[in-house]
């Protein structure tokens, strides 16, 4: 049972809803409000957006080959990395969070896991503000690396520790980066879609892998559609977020924009990083 019996102090936090936006820039204004909360010059941040057309995003120590890249052209979709950790996520028809803040800020002291559940404590109250019957994924026994298979590439195959699941089966998939600037976690919840889509931009052994891989897919991982046989909107989604991060953590939220100077550092970080194939497409 998540539970966490020390009271957070009251604090004041800003909140960005972003516009759809392409992977390079979703994940470059990320970095960007990290470097900007870590020098003090913005408020710690939840940042809601979405994502302008369908976009494979790998983890950062993922490799390459685990996309089709050729596939991924053909089709016209996007493929970036991110600076957190993980498995692949095909980013549509979804609602995707941000939390950055200082390490010093309570909310996301004492580590990946303790911070992981106080950011857990709100996603389940947001999810469950919908309608969902969700809860927290029990800490796992780690899996041998050599026991990992293609089908593995993708985030939604597994839950990791205290992230969101119904009857078993996940939907939502977060991961976190920290830094010397502060702590970047953020996820990704589908609305609805087809999420079998992300293994036709898989690379797999054969079409026999691929059908399976789906299969599994379905078997493992659900859409708040899936759920609750109609759609939630992004606007209404995003807005029992910010309700449930108010709530839950003891928080002000400001609704804000970003900064000029976080517009700029985020376009340098496009140029000089997430839309390079010397970031995206290490091996």
């Amino acid at each position: 049972m998540l539970t966490d019996t020390t009271p957070l102090p009251a604090a004041k936090w800003r909140l960005l809803h972003s516009p759809p936006a392409p992977g390079d820039w979703n994940m470059a204004v990320d970095a960007a409000i990290l470097e900007e909360v870590g020098r003090g010059e913005v408020l710690p941040t939840l940042r809601l957006y979405a994502w302008d057309s369908p976009c494979l995003s790998l983890g950062y120590a993922q490799p390459i080959g685990d996309a089709d890249c050729s596939m991924l052209d053909s089709l016209g979709w996007g493929i970036v990395r991110r600076p957190t950790g993980g498995r692949a996520i095909l980013h549509a028809d979804e609602l995707t969070y941000a939390v950055i803040a200082p390490k010093g800020e309570p909310r996301l002291a004492g580590g990946v896991i303790a911070s992981y559940r106080r950011i857990s404590l709100a996603l389940l109250n947001a999810l469950r503000a919908l309608g969902l019957p969700v809860q927290a994924a029990s800490p796992a026994a780690p899996k041998a690396k050599d026991s990992l298979d293609r089908e593995e590439a993708v985030c939604f195959q597994h839950p990791s520790d205290y992230e969101i699941t119904v009857g078993g089966k996940k939907l939502i998939g977060s991961a976190q980066s920290r830094k010397k600037e502060g702590v970047l976690q953020h996820g990704t919840l589908p609305l609805h879609g087809d999420l079998t889509r992300i293994t036709q931009v898989l690379s797999f052994p054969s079409e026999e892998k691929r059908s399976q891989a789906a299969a599994r897919l379905l078997e493992k991982a659900t859409t708040v559609e899936m759920v609750l046989g109609y759609r939630v909107d992004w606007e209404d989604a995003a807005e029992t977020f910010a309700a449930a991060f108010r709530e839950t953590l003891n928080l002000s939220l400001v609704e804000g924009e970003l900064t000029a100077d976080e517009k700029q550092r985020a376009q340098e970080l496009v140029k000089e990083k997430y839309a390079q194939p010397a970031w995206t497409e290490r091996k």
